[in-house]
C-alpha cells in the first residue's frame, strides 16, 4: 500500500512513508567506523558452490538490477536459518564494488526491534501494553486516551508529520539539519486528530517517536541500550546499532538520490528527522535477514505475544472518514495489515525503509522459515519507489510462488 506524494517539496520526506502498507554526483569520504569495525566478516559473498536455488535467486538479482537501473544491489536469502546465498552487485561508489559487509540506513526495522522489545516488557511485567501514556507522556494531546499499544499500532490517530508539506520544505531545504524530537512533535501536535484514539488506523511517524520515549522513561534506559538488551543482542545482531549522528560504520554502501530535482549523493544525509535519538540504525543484509527471522518467527517472545505480533488490533480497521482520507486511514485486511512494528502481507512479516536514496527490505515467511534481506540503491534512472521490494518480491515469487510478497 502506497501514498503519492502531493508535491516535489514533500517527496523526500513520503519516501519512507511510501514504503509502509500501508532512495556524475559528488561524492563524500565516509567516516571512519566505530573502534575496531571492519565490517561483518561473517557476511561475505557465499563461499560454498551454489545449489539450483541459489544460483536462480542470484540470476533474479541480476537480471532485477539490470531492469530496475539499480547502481548497487545487496542481498541474503535464508532458508530455515542456512544460507541459500549471500552476494553484492553493482557499485557503491564510481569504481568502488559493492560487497555484502556494508553498512547502509536501516530505518523501519528499528520499529520491528521495538514492538518486539515492548512485548518482551510485558511479558516481563514491567509494561500493560492497554496503559495510557499519560503518566510518562503528559506533554502529548489526548495522552490519558492514547495506549503504548495505540503507539505500536499506529491507531492513536496522530498525523504524520512527514506528509506535513511545511516539514517536507524544510526537510528537501536543509537535509544536513539535525531535528530535535520536539521540533517534529510541533508538526503532528498542530494538527487535530484524524479520529478518536484507538477508532481507525493511519501510519504517523509520531507514534513510534514518543514510543520510544515512554519506553525509555517507564524502563529508566536509553532506547538503544532497552532494544539491545531485549532485541539485538539475544539475536546476535552485532552490526546493527543505533546513530546519533549521521556516520555510518566502515565499510558503507553509498546512495545516490534525486529526491531534490538533481542527482546527488545524500549518503550522510541527517537521518534525524526519521524517529527518536537511540533508534536510527544502520546495519548489514546479513544482519536482517537474522532479523527477519529472529522477529518473524516470534523466537524472543511468547505464543500469546506472537499472537499480539501479527496482529495487536488493526485487523478491520482503515476506514476513511470525512477527516480522514482513503490514503491515510488505509484498509487493514487479514492479508495486509500492520501488526506490532511489522508489516504482515500475505503470510511474510516485514518491514521495507526507503528513504534519503536508501532502500531495503527484511521480509520472513513463517510457513517455508524463509529469510530475505535486500539493500538498493539508485542510478539517476532508477523509478520512484522502493526497488529492494520489488527484488525481493521476484526472489519470493520463484522460491514461494502460492505467497506473492506484495508489501
Amino acid at each position: 500500500m502506497r501514498r503519492t506524494p502531493r508535491n516535489r517539496a514533500a517527496l523526500l520526506a513520503a519516501a519512507l512513508l511510501a514504503t509502509l502498507l500501508p532512495a556524475g554526483a559528488a561524492v563524500a569520504h565516509a567516516p571512519s567506523g566505530p573502534p575496531g569495525g571492519h565490517g561483518d566478516r561473517d557476511c561475505a559473498r557465499t563461499r560454498h558452490p551454489l545449489d539450483a536455488r541459489g544460483r536462480q535467486v542470484l540470476a533474479i538479482a541480476r537480471q532485477a538490477q539490470q531492469d530496475l537501473k539499480l547502481k548497487a544491489v545487496l542481498l541474503r536469502v535464508d532458508d530455515g536459518g542456512r544460507e541459500v546465498v549471500t552476494d553484492a552487485l553493482g557499485e557503491s561508489m564510481t569504481s568502488v564494488p559493492a560487497e555484502p559487509d556494508m553498512h547502509f540506513r536501516a530505518g523501519s526495522v528499528a520499529f520491528a526491534h521495538i514492538g518486539t522489545t515492548l512485548l518482551r516488557l510485558v511479558e516481563q511485567g514491567r509494561v500493560d501494553l492497554d496503559a495510557t501514556v499519560e503518566p510518562w507522556l503528559p506533554e502529548v494531546p489526548r495522552a490519558n486516551e492514547i495506549t503504548l499499544r495505540m503507539l505500536a499500532n499506529n491507531t492513536s490517530g496522530l498525523h504524520d508529520y512527514v506528509t506535513d508539506p511545511n516539514f517536507g520544505a524544510e526537510l528537501t531545504a536543509a537535509p544536513f539539519r539535525a531535528w530535535t524530537p520536539d521540533e517534529l512533535l510541533a508538526f503532528p501536535f498542530s494538527h487535530d486528530f484524524w479520529y478518536a484514539p484507538g477508532t481507525n488506523w493511519s501510519y504517523s511517524h509520531a507514534n513510534y517517536l514518543l514510543l520510544e520515549r515512554a519506553l525509555e522513561r517507564i524502563t529508566g534506559q536509553r532506547i538503544d541500550r532497552l532494544v539491545e538488551e531485549q532485541v539485538t543482542g539475544p539475536l546476535g545482531l552485532r552490526n546493527t546499532q543505533n546513530n546519533f549522528t549521521p556516520e555510518i560504520p566502515a565499510p558503507v554502501l553509498h546512495a545516490f538520490t534525486s529526491d531534490r530535482g538533481l542527482y546527488e549523493e545524500s549518503t550522510f544525509w541527517n537521518p534525524s528527522w526519521t524517529t527518536g535519538p537511540g533508534a536510527v540504525i544502520t546495519s548489514t543484509v546479513c544482519d536482517m535477514a537474522r532479523s527477519a527471522r529472529g522477529i518473524g518467527s516470534g523466537e524472543l517472545i511468547s505464543r500469546r505475544s506472537y499472537r499480539t505480533l501479527l496482529d495487536p488490533g488493526t485487523v478491520g480497521l482503515g476506514v476513511p472518514t470525512a477527516k480522514c482520507p482513503a490514503d491515510i486511514c488505509l484498509k487493514q485486511t487479514e492479508a495486509k495489515h500492520f501488526g506490532l512494528g511489522v508489516i504482515v502481507a500475505n503470510g511474510w512479516l516485514l518491514q521495507n525503509p526507503s528513504f534519503s536514496g536508501y532502500a531495503a527490505i527484511q521480509a520472513y515467511l513463517p510457513s517455508k522459515r524463509l529469510s530475505i534481506a535486500v539493500s538498493a540503491t539508485k542510478t539517476p534512472d532508477t523509478a520512484e519507489g522502493n526497488m529492494a521490494e520489488v527484488v525481493a518480491e521476484r526472489i519470493a515469487a520463484a522460491l514461494a510462488p502460492e505467497h506473492p510478497l506484495q508489501p
